[in-house]
């Protein structure tokens, strides 16, 4: 029985086909041509060994010659071959010389047989062809024996070892075929891949491209509620205090030059937003310097008193950090000046082991966190810009409280600048 791997194969060698259709029929009339010249006085065995020549002929022609659609049917060149073997051991038998068809008995075996099959093909035309071989050796000494045996045995190991390793080649041919059509099938999926990769990444570009936009977008926000609107915010109140006091010239007065005053620094401030987005206040000072800057200049304009402490070791703050910090308590004063109606403002800057505080407490009128809408009063980008900001950096933003008990708004940053995702 033919194993299912090798009934998965086509014939052995296509090649062979070519050869298949000439050689055994050339052989064969060599074969008729020497047995006409040898038989030619003897009419009776003469008669017999063409018989045996026409019959090995229309063996092949039924066979295998005018049925080229068999050539794939294992079983059928199966029955054909063992036929091949039998017509051989008859003629091989009969006279020495028909040995030379075992020449086509290899072309069919090599051609037609599936491995194993192919090998014990060989090995049987290899036998016949030794006993034609050694038809001369007398076999009535033991000599004789061991010689006849030997040519026989010599015979059958070349042609099987000659076997054996073509069969090796193909194999190895075979293997080597396949792995480079995994080779080139995992090349197409590498190219596959890599276009894919690209792909995402054009489409990652494009993302962070949009990302960055619109982040310098709320940046540019910010940055400009932080400035331009906080300072017509402060403009505003000051002329509505000085429209208020219009029957008192020295208290008008003040509330005018205020406006004057902080309508410039908004303008320096809105001018330095657009070449570099950092504040005045920083471009020579520490965070509690500016603080304190900050923190005066409002308390001159509102009339309100402020006072500003710094706790623990001060130690170097990312630029990102201080513009937070600072912005978040011009947001903090801007919005008590606005709403609390406060007679004092305490601002403290606390830095811990692992974080920076910002802390604004006034004792102005307070309202209700949980209720609706409260900690996004009227125009309200401002707390929600504060918030962007600060937890860009990782860090928190916390407001406290009451109805007639003044408001608290706790700022934390990390010191390791941490971005959140």
């Amino acid at each position: 029985m033919i194993p299912r791997a090798s009934q998965s194969r086509l014939l052995s060698d296509r090649r062979l086909f070519p050869v298949i259709g000439v050689v055994p029929y050339a052989v064969l009339g060599v074969l008729v041509v020497f047995t006409l010249v040898i038989r030619g006085s003897q009419p009776t065995n003469l008669m017999i060994d063409l018989a045996l020549c026409a019959l090995t002929a229309l063996w092949m022609i039924v066979l295998f010659s005018v049925r080229p659609s068999w050539r794939n049917r294992p079983a059928v060149m199966g029955v054909f071959f063992v036929g091949i073997v039998l017509l051989l051991a008859v003629m091989v038998l009969r006279e020495p010389w028909f040995g030379l068809f075992a020449i086509a008995g290899f072309v069919y075996a090599f051609g037609l047989l599936r491995w194993p099959w192919r090998l014990a093909g060989v090995a049987a035309i290899a036998v016949l062809s030794g006993v034609a071989l050694a038809s001369g050796v007398p076999r009535t000494t033991v000599l004789g024996v061991i010689a006849y045996v030997s040519i026989v045995l010599i015979n059958v190991i070349v042609m099987c070892g000659y076997c054996w390793i073509q069969w090796t080649s193909d194999e190895l041919g075979a293997e080597r075929a396949r792995a480079l059509d995994e080779v080139r099938a995992a090349n197409a999926k590498l190219q596959a891949s890599l276009r894919e990769i690209e792909t995402l990444q054009d489409q990652l570009v494009s993302q962070a491209h949009q990302g960055g936009v619109q982040d310098e977008r709320q940046r540019m926000a910010r940055e400009i509620h932080d400035t331009v609107a906080q300072g017509l915010i402060g403009i505003i109140t000051q002329l509505e205090a000085a429209q208020l006091a219009s029957s008192a010239p020295d208290e008008s007065r003040r509330h005018f030059d205020a406006a004057a005053a902080l309508a410039r620094e908004s303008l320096g401030e809105a001018r330095r937003s657009v070449l570099a987005l950092r504040p005045e206040a920083l471009e020579a000072t520490r965070l509690g310097d500016a603080l304190g800057t900050v923190a005066r200049q409002w308390s001159e304009r509102q009339g309100t008193p402020v006072e500003v402490v710094t706790t623990g070791q001060v130690e170097p703050v990312a630029s990102d950090t201080e513009i937070a910090l600072l912005r978040a308590a011009q947001e903090a004063l801007a919005n008590v000046a606005k709403h609390a109606k406060a007679e004092r403002v305490g601002v403290t800057l606390s830095y811990f082991a692992d974080e920076i505080a910002l802390d604004v407490r006034d004792d102005g009128v307070g309202f209700d966190p949980t209720a609706r809408g409260a900690t996004t009063p009227e125009g309200g980008f401002g707390l929600t810009a504060l918030r962007e900001r600060i937890h860009a950096l990782a860090g928190s933003v916390a407001i406290e409280s009451e109805p007639g008990h003044g408001t608290a708004v706790s700022v934390r940053v990390p010191l390791d600048g941490r971005v959140r995702v």
